[in-house]
Order: structure tokens, then C-alpha cells, then sequence
């Protein structure tokens, strides 16, 4: 097994992506076969459900002779890969004759060398290797963990309501609203979306105007009204590298989905349920 990512993008979205699982779950499942990369799992006390699917084409370089399963400690790999630099190659490996270690590389993009460079870098010029400047390389190796975990069918819904919104605007909206309350109600109707949250701090309701949303599709005269954790949905919306939007999906019978799209027919998805009125 090998993958490898180059892309100065990819690898801040790869990072963020194990920044969000990690929050939510501390040991993650992932199945590799030669299609994609695919992980699932749920937070400790089932409230919801995430779904990773990334395609093969999403890599720089995707290696996989035969369909693996791997489980490994969340903390531990978002701490590895978070050490990543712009001027390195992530890549990713698994020995044949040893499952139970994943190797990760940072190794220094190839450059163009020119006359008078010392193997084309200028480290020799008056730069410190040691802040930003990668000519080293860096070699982890993590073990695996076992963990039984039984992936999910997830069935095709159609929502009342779907709307998408800038990822910038929305994270630093549920960190404001984490501020006032633990519980967020999202109500949505034909002329607009509102946000509220309360507590002993006082009530917080940001008004959303339809004009605002990158998109936004309503049952015609229907209004939604439900309440979630807003700590959890905090979690999932802790970053704005995944995507410039966020699209969620809402319905009065069944969880909400919230959804990233990583590009290359990939996709973040969460998948999360309301909170039962007293």
C-alpha cells in the first residue's frame, strides 16, 4: 500500500479532515481498495455518524493491490500528518510482511537544481532548514490498532430543506453562538433561516437572509423547527479548508446531514439527530 500527496491544497484539507474526525471519534476505521479510500465511524455516545469517501483520483499517487482495513488511534495520526509543510510530499505506506505499523514520509519536493546549487536547495545561502525551509526528510512509524467496527448502510433521503453557506461565515457563527447556549434550533422557511441558542449568558439568534446562501431549496409553505447539540455541530464545523461551503440538509423525520465536498467526487459527510422536545 502507498499513497502520496503532493498538493499544497490537499494536504491542508487532509489535516483538516483528520482535525475534524479526531474530535469525534479516538480510534478511526478506514478501508482502503483500489477505488478509494473510505472511513466511517460514530462519535462515543452515538449522536452522529461520519462518512468519508475519497477517490483514488483525489491522490497524487494511489497504490492499493488488495482491499485493506486499517484502525488506528486519531490523535496520534492527526499529530503526524499535522507536521506536513507545503515544500513536502505526504506519503503513506504499509509493508507486505508487516500490517500492524503504517509508515508516513515527509520527504522534499524535487526542484529544478541550477548551476551553483548544492543539490538545489539554499540551505548554504543563509536559510535555516529549521524554520520552513524542508530539505529534510521526516519518518514516522504508527501502530495499528483492532477495533470491530461494522459500517452502515446509509440510505438516499429527500430533505425538506437543503441550503449552502460560505464555510468561513458559518464556523465563526456556531463559535459565537457556543458562547450563549449548548443547544442550537435551526428553523427554516421561505423567507429565511435563523440560528438561536440560550443559556444563563443571555440568548444569541443570527438571522440568515436567503440572498446570503450559495443555494437553497425549501418544500413550498413548509416550515422546519429542530434543535441539536450545538457542541457537536461545532465540532464538525470547526474548519473552513475543507470546502469554501457547507451544505446542510434538514428534515422533521430524520437526521441532519452536513456535507463537504473535498473535489474529485469526494465527500465529508456527517450525519447527526435532533434533539427530542421536552
Amino acid at each position: 500500500m502507498k499513497i502520496q500527496i503532493s498538493d499544497k491544497k490537499k494536504k491542508e484539507m487532509f489535516v483538516s479532515l483528520f482535525q475534524i474526525l479526531k474530535n469525534c471519534s479516538s480510534i478511526i476505521n478506514t478501508t482502503f481498495n483500489s477505488e478509494s479510500l473510505h472511513i466511517q465511524g460514530m462519535d462515543k455516545s452515538r449522536v452522529c455518524l461520519f462518512d468519508v469517501k475519497i477517490n483514488s483520483t483525489w491522490f497524487n499517487s494511489f497504490e492499493i493491490t488488495k482491499n485493506i482495513n486499517l484502525s488506528f488511534d486519531s490523535s496520534v495520526f492527526y499529530s503526524i500528518v499535522s507536521t506536513k509543510s507545503d515544500s513536502q510530499d505526504l506519503i503513506i505506506t504499509m509493508e507486505d510482511d508487516n500490517e500492524d505499523i503504517i509508515h508516513i514520509t515527509f520527504i522534499p519536493q524535487e526542484k529544478e537544481s541550477k548551476k551553483g546549487d548544492f543539490k538545489g536547495h539554499d540551505c548554504f545561502k543563509g536559510h535555516d532548514c529549521f524554520k520552513g525551509h524542508d530539505c529534510f526528510k521526516k519518518f514516522f512509524k504508527m501502530p495499528l490498532t483492532e477495533y470491530d467496527y461494522d459500517e452502515m448502510a446509509i440510505p438516499t433521503v429527500e430533505y425538506d430543506a437543503e441550503f449552502s453557506i460560505s464555510s468561513k461565515q458559518i464556523t465563526e457563527m456556531f463559535s459565537q453562538l457556543t458562547n450563549f447556549g449548548n443547544d442550537i434550533i435551526i428553523k427554516c422557511s421561505e423567507e429565511d433561516i435563523s440560528l438561536t441558542t440560550n443559556g444563563i449568558s443571555g440568548e444569541m439568534r443570527v438571522d440568515i437572509p436567503i440572498d446570503d446562501l450559495s443555494g437553497y431549496s425549501i418544500v413550498e409553505d413548509e416550515e422546519i423547527k429542530l434543535t441539536y447539540s450545538l457542541s457537536y455541530i461545532n465540532k464538525m464545523c470547526i474548519t473552513n479548508k475543507l470546502s469554501n461551503d457547507i451544505e446542510f440538509a434538514l428534515s422533521n423525520d430524520c437526521p441532519m446531514k452536513i456535507t463537504y465536498d473535498l473535489g474529485d467526487n469526494s465527500l465529508l459527510q456527517f450525519y447527526m439527530a435532533p434533539k427530542m422536545n421536552e
